[in-house]
């Protein structure tokens, strides 16, 4: 019998039923199938209420970079990432930062946009101020609908109006601008989009099409500095080397791109730690790198009056402490009280210092020995387990590819059963 990928009524089986069925069609082992369905913390009840058609959980490592000082505050910070050197560099460019007083922080506050899109106006410059002159009405029916989040002294805020053009011409987009306080907002903002949608249409003539979130949260902005003094990190020398290299992003994009991949290699690994959207923190920090028209970097450095290294950063951080998978992923509630954060701004702003601290690394590497040593270093231990080594032969065959330069894993094999021809019978790996 053919195989098929068209299962009528799937997602109406059980977790276990569904394994079931994609054993059978990918042919897995029972081993195979037993890894997918661990599902570690959390219950099988819980994993199948998250997502659609579970059939087990994917670990992710999960470690914890220390050294971080923030704002005078002492903190743990934990990272959710398969790449390995990412969560020792961030603890180093943490201890480094620590001479001249750590990380100091600041942010916009915790505000979204929900956006309305409002199609066939016939007069959208007219329609705008229209809008406008109905902020207070806007506001107040947006604010309705979400009487707790207005208790903690959130809501909706203000309105603004933009027309846009379009291939079909001229459109009219309203913004709510939300106060979302420790949730990430986008629940609380589409509700609001959906509520005002009706009243906006009548108000312009105009027909609504969309009513949704923008995860260019330019309103959520969070920003770190730090000051690395010149003797901790190398030199002048190696000051002027992160400074050019920081100068390459700035004017190139294709340097640029992974420049803030760097940058978010640490922020992506804890949003991820802590139950918030990576994919919504990634779209923004892209989309705002690129707000001016040209893809540029993130961070920005340069050399204070004593010639030590100041780097900043600022983008938007739009997460949150309630609901999601923050409140509900057991693994993620833990990691909020290693944290020791109170707010979702806090947050915030101890991400932007760890995108920060990775960025600096990076750099500080690209600058001295090169990005490949370190991470080697640490790669090099995953290969030799991929090759089958186990016990003391893990750092054997690891320490001999880093000394090669030959971190690969036909050569990973290859040591491997030379280790094992040399070692004795008693010493034999099984």
């Amino acid at each position: 019998m053919e195989k098929t990928s068209r299962i009528s009524g799937f997602y109406r089986l059980s977790p276990q039923e569904r394994l079931n069925a994609v054993k059978e069609f990918a042919g897995l082992s029972d081993e195979e199938a037993s890894i997918i369905s661990s599902t570690g913390a959390l219950k099988y009840e819980q994993v199948d209420r998250m997502v659609e058609n579970v059939i087990g959980v994917m670990p992710i490592p999960l470690g914890v970079a220390v050294n971080f000082l923030i704002n005078g505050k002492d903190y743990l910070i934990p990272m959710a990432i398969e790449e390995p050197s990412v969560i020792a560099a961030a603890s180093n460019a943490a201890r480094m930062a620590r001479e001249k007083g750590g990380f100091q922080t600041s942010s916009t506050g915790p505000f979204m946009r929900g956006l309305i899109q409002v199609t066939g106006v016939k007069d959208p410059y007219s329609a705008r101020f229209v809008v406008l002159a109905e902020k207070e009405k806007i506001m107040e029916m947006a604010n309705a609908v979400d009487p707790i989040l207005v208790k903690f002294g959130g809501g909706c805020k203000d309105v603004e109006a933009y027309v846009k053009d379009t291939p079909h011409g001229p459109i009219l987009v309203v913004h709510l601008i939300v106060d979302c306080r420790d949730a990430m907002g986008a629940n609380a903002v589409n509700t609001m989009a959906e509520t005002v949608a009706p009243y906006i249409e009548k108000a312009t003539g105009g027909r609504v099409y969309l009513r949704i979130i923008s995860n260019l949260a330019d309103r959520r902005l969070m920003r770190a500095r730090a000051v690395f003094a010149k003797e901790a990190i190398g030199g002048e020398e190696v000051v002027d080397g992160i400074i050019k290299a920081y100068e390459f992003a700035l004017a190139d994009p294709y340097r640029a791109a992974t420049h803030n991949k760097g940058i978010m290699n640490g922020i992506s690994a804890v949003t991820l730690a802590t139950g918030n959207d990576t994919r919504a923190i990634e779209a923004g920090a892209h989309a705002y790198a690129a707000i001016t028209g040209t893809y540029r970097p993130l961070t920005a450095y340069e050399k204070n009056a004593d010639g030590d290294l100041v780097g900043t950063i600022e983008i938007p951080l739009a997460v949150g402490l309630v609901g999601g998978a923050t409140a509900s992923h057991p693994t993620a509630r833990a990691n909020v009280k290693i944290l020791g954060v109170k707010t979702a701004t806090e947050l915030g702003e101890v991400m932007a210092a760890v995108g920060l601290a990775q960025n600096f690394a990076a750099l500080r590497a690209l600058a001295t020995e090169g990005i490949q040593r370190g991470h080697m270093q640490l790669h090099s231990r995953n290969v030799a387990i991929q090759a089958g080594a186990t016990g003391e032969l893990i750092d054997k065959v690891a320490e001999a590819m880093v000394r090669e330069k030959k971190v690969r894993a036909d050569r990973a094999k290859e040591l491997l059963e030379q280790f094992k021809r040399q070692s004795s019978p008693g010493m034999r790996t099984p």
